[in-house]
């Protein structure tokens, strides 16, 4: 099934896409309702069999399936983006065994969800606005300390995950050295629908998704790859960010950027402050995939930056 989260003139809804059609549950019911309840399945054959309503997708605003998730964290599973990125900052391109032990991941605003076809301002102050091409697990079967040879079968589906990022701020926030803070704050994409994992099952292949997912800008096309590169799997993260935590239905978890899936990667010279590749306003910017969809987003400018201090 495709689960999505739509607005249709009367506040946000839950349904399945069926073709070109929405087939909508009762108001209040939420996605991350039926996902703590463990009640997606016979939700999903009350949308099929006794939809409240029926809407063409035109008619309807499709927001992001799950709008305030419970938790999202981000992983970084692409060790050839790490490379990439390495190499455009002008720094040696070999990785600390540390990447080859577990696979990286941060904890990434839950606030900051923003629909598959929302326009996306730039974040405030930067000129070095970019997207990230990435999918997200959703977490379907809460959890701890997972096996990582069965850690998927807690995952319920996947949808697409663009993780906005200001890179000017990321390099301030390097220098501070507590992780990730204003430079991934402003903006994730999560969409159009939460594909639930039987309807990707044809694209398994030896243990993992093997579709193709790609990025473009305008009418270039930024990268194109398969997830059945990933160097981490989505079971051993998920296993690795349950060490000692709890995992909780309704949690996203981001598979990090697909190699070539950043602005970033594509700086053809050391010194960074002279690429004039970054987002700019009116930029459209789309993700599309096998059995995910399509998003596509429109860059906004930025809003004025207001000073922490007088003269700074």
């Amino acid at each position: 099934m495709k689960w999505v989260t739509y607005e249709a003139g009367a506040g946000e809804r839950t349904g399945i896409l069926d073709g070109e059609t929405v087939r909508g549950l009762a108001p209040g019911t939420t996605l991350a309702g039926l996902l703590a309840a463990g009640a997606l399945v016979e939700a999903g054959d009350d949308a099929r069999r006794a939809p409240t309503e029926v809407l063409g997708t035109d008619d309807v605003r499709l927001l992001a399936p799950l709008p305030r998730p419970v938790s999202i964290r981000d992983g970084l599973c692409f060790l050839d983006h790490l490379r990439g990125c390495h190499r455009a900052l002008g720094r040696d391109e070999s990785l600390h065994p540390a990447w080859s032990e577990n696979p990286g991941f941060y904890f990434a605003n839950a606030d900051a969800i923003v629909g598959p076809y929302d326009d996306v301002p730039v974040a405030p102050g930067s000129t070095m606005f970019d997207l990230e091409l990435e999918v997200a697990a959703v977490v379907g079967t809460g959890g701890r300390d997972l096996d990582p040879r069965r850690a998927e079968e807690h995952i319920v589906g996947y949808t697409f995950y663009n993780d906005w990022t200001a890179r000017d701020h990321q390099l301030r926030d390097m220098a501070q050295g507590i992780g990730m803070g204003k430079s991934k704050d402003s903006a994730i994409t999560l969409g159009p629908a939460l594909v639930t994992v039987d309807e990707l099952e044809p694209f398994r292949r030896d243990g993992r998704l093997a579709f193709e997912v790609s990025a473009s800008v305008g009418d270039r096309e930024l990268t194109r790859g398969s997830l059945a590169t990933m160097d981490w799997t989505f079971g051993e993260l998920l296993a690795y960010v349950s060490r000692g935590a709890d995992l909780t239905p309704g949690a996203v978890v981001g598979s990090g950027t697909v190699p070539g899936g950043c602005l970033l990667e594509h700086v053809d010279t050391p010194d960074l402050a002279a690429f004039t590749g970054w987002l700019q306003p009116g930029d459209v910017v789309s993700l599309r995939g096998e059995g995910l969809g399509e998003t596509r987003q429109t860059v906004r400018p930025a809003r004025p930056v207001i000073p922490l201090r007088d003269g700074a």
